[in-house]
């Protein structure tokens, strides 16, 4: 991936609630503060919107977290988002999605192991990102697990994570570097 289009903004860039807030991103996710946030506040009105919306799917959403998880990562993989995949590993693992499971995604719904749910949500994520539909077939087989209400949100689940990828990569946003790596203040005289 080349250079970023937009830099990082600074706090005087994204302001001080988009810094506040991406810094404690960081600290949960213990990596540098979202480039992604840090790139996506310079458009102050819009970030404020898309990450209320965004929150509302994950981790707000009624889908359970996992199942959240597993279709961010399909698509992520299925887009080549590697920003977006690393950023999901993370936090799937707290939502109970292993190493093991992560292996699957890249396999896909192919993969033996998948719960008949997990296997019809998965589809579901592959038609919509291959064909930007789903058939009477797969929207059948969806249905059986979700109510509609759920299939509402897996929609847009989807959609969102598409656009997202979108967005990540015409922007060239950088990966965020883990806290670990960072220099410690510690034991550092303050002058």
């Amino acid at each position: 991936m080349s250079a970023p289009r937009v830099a990082p903004g600074t706090r005087r860039d994204v302001g001080p609630l988009a810094w506040a807030f991406a810094h404690l991103s960081g600290l949960v996710a213990g990596t540098t503060p979202p480039n992604l946030f840090l790139t996506l506040s310079h458009q102050r009105k819009l970030f404020r919107g898309w990450l209320r919306f965004a929150g509302r799917l994950m981790p707000g959403g009624t889908l359970p977290r996992r199942e959240s998880e597993l279709v961010i990562l399909r698509v992520a993989h299925l887009r080549g988002c590697q920003y977006e995949f690393d950023h999901h590993v993370r936090l799937g693992r707290r939502a109970g999605v292993d190493a093991d499971d992560v292996t699957r995604i890249l396999a896909g719904p192919s993969a033996s192991g998948w719960t008949s749910r997990e296997l019809a949500i998965l589809r579901a994520a592959d038609m919509m990102h291959e064909r930007q539909d789903l058939d009477d077939d797969t929207w059948s087989d969806l249905h059986t697990h979700l109510d509609d209400a759920k299939c509402i949100e897996l929609c847009l689940l989807v959609g969102h994570y598409e656009m997202l990828a979108t967005a990540i990569t015409t922007l060239r946003i950088q990966p965020d570097l883990p806290r670990h790596t960072l220099p410690s203040l510690r034991g550092r005289r303050r002058d």
